[in-house]
């Protein structure tokens, strides 16, 4: 029971989602603009870097507070701050009062990662970055992080159930981006660098 009051607890505040709210208050449906996804990438692309940073700042700091949060409450349970933030990913990525239409999760999924180990969450960020400037695509960093952060967290507490926990946010990611993944092979996926061609721009 109280490992179910965990992971509610994380897809609840990972339902949260600041691209829904700044579309609904500048008239912008975000359905229906860019990619038609809920998260900061879109949000640079439709409403300029400024919405795109206040989204990624919201998306990664409720992962943040989800996995801490647990970790304060539920301590003496194992395992719970994995469970907490991919809970919270899945939230972002299907909130249940949107139509479980959401956001692909990268943000949440690193606000996850600094609050499991904020070390190897920077280096991952530098990283992360670096792969987006080389390619120009976002997706490139999100498919390196799904994948090497189970390996490397398991491996850090030499733990294999903490592996299979996070691979299962690797699990879903995968499933959410498969339109990229689609577009990629066809050579037409949206570089970040025609973020500056978006109409929109946050007030």
């Amino acid at each position: 029971m109280r490992y179910l009051m965990v992971i509610l607890m994380g897809y609840l505040i990972g339902s949260s989602s600041m691209s829904y709210y700044l579309g609904r208050l500048n008239n912008i449906n975000v359905f229906k603009s860019g990619t038609g996804n809920l998260g900061a990438s879109n949000m640079v692309l439709i409403m300029g870097w400024k919405a795109g940073i206040i989204v990624a700042i919201h998306d990664i700091l409720k992962a943040y507070i989800a996995v801490l949060l647990a970790q304060r409450l539920f301590g003496d349970l194992p395992y719970v701050g994995e469970l907490a933030g991919i809970a919270c990913v899945i939230g972002h990525i299907f909130p249940f009062y949107l139509k479980f239409k959401g956001g692909k999760g990268f943000a949440s999924y690193i606000g996850m990662t600094i609050a499991l180990d904020w070390r190897f969450a920077i280096g991952l960020i530098i990283l992360c970055a670096i792969l987006t400037l080389i390619t120009d695509y976002i997706v490139a960093a999100t498919f390196t992080s799904i994948f090497v952060v189970p390996i490397y967290i398991g491996f850090s507490n030499n733990s294999f159930i903490t592996c299979c926990i996070l691979l299962i946010g690797t699990g879903v990611m995968l499933y959410k981006h498969r339109d990229n993944i689609s577009r990629l092979r066809k050579g037409t996926e949206i570089g970040l660098r025609s973020a500056h061609k978006g109409e929109n721009r946050l007030k």
